[in-house]
């Protein structure tokens, strides 16, 4: 299997547990997971049967292709806030089906997971807050119901909003889609109580105005479903 492009590598153990399954293959990788490609090396070499290995050949590009473009760009925005103490997440936003091999792709790049599923924390947010009647009405009632059992987590959108999750004792705040100058004002507010991510548009482009200190998180979907896959190739010798 050769690249064709230049990347951070991951999904080998998907790989490597396919052929198992298949039976009658071996696969020797030449990277290491995580590791860093250019264009023309040779990342694993396949021994086996044609019909094997054939068989499995666009499953095993296409995991191989898209987690390791996933880990690529993570690298590159963790790569961006380097010289600060901010983490970078991902979100929810998934591959229906997808969403185990997206996230361990985005920990390869060295990112980390917001959330897998609902039953991670609490994270309240517009809709929730509109149903319920208003941010401090949201936060009540998930109180009332989970207790002291998760952490708590509203988005907010503005700076209003920033004082109401405050008064009501949550654990973390987003600020969604602020400008860095309302961050930076939010930040103030703040005043180091809890915990802060700055999510809402946030890419390669424009990271660095959003690492604004005093900042825990940022998360983007981006970089998931912004990704672009690296291109590899498969050659029968």
């Amino acid at each position: 299997m050769v690249a064709k492009d230049e990347g951070v590598l991951a999904g080998l153990p998907f790989v490597e547990e396919l052929f198992l399954m298949v039976g009658g293959v071996y696969v020797k990788p030449l990277k290491n997971e995580g590791s860093l490609f250019t264009e023309g090396e040779v990342l694993l070499e396949i021994e086996g049967r044609a019909l094997e290995i054939l068989s499995c050949e666009r499953l095993a590009l296409n995991l191989l292709q898209s987690l390791s473009g996933i880990a690529t760009y993570t690298r590159s925005l963790v790569e961006a806030l380097e010289g600060t103490n901010i983490k970078l997440l991902d979100t929810r936003k998934t591959t229906p089906g997808y969403r185990f091999f997206e996230k361990y792709a985005v920990r390869v790049g060295g990112g980390k997971n917001h959330r897998f599923a609902l039953y991670d924390m609490v994270l309240i947010k517009d809709n929730h807050k509109r149903v319920a009647g208003g941010l401090k009405e949201a936060v009540k009632l998930v109180k009332e119901k989970v207790g002291p059992a998760y952490k708590i987590e509203v988005e907010v959108e503005n700076l209003t909003e920033v004082e109401e999750a405050l008064s009501e004792g949550v654990d973390i705040i987003m600020l969604d889609n602020f400008s860095p100058e309302g961050v930076k004002e939010a930040i103030k507010i703040v005043n180091g109580r809890v915990k802060v991510e700055v999510s809402g548009g946030i890419n390669l482009e424009n990271i660095k105005d959003y690492a604004v200190e005093g900042v825990d998180f940022i998360s983007c979907g981006s970089v998931i479903h912004h990704a672009p896959w690296v291109d590899l190739s498969l050659r029968v010798l």
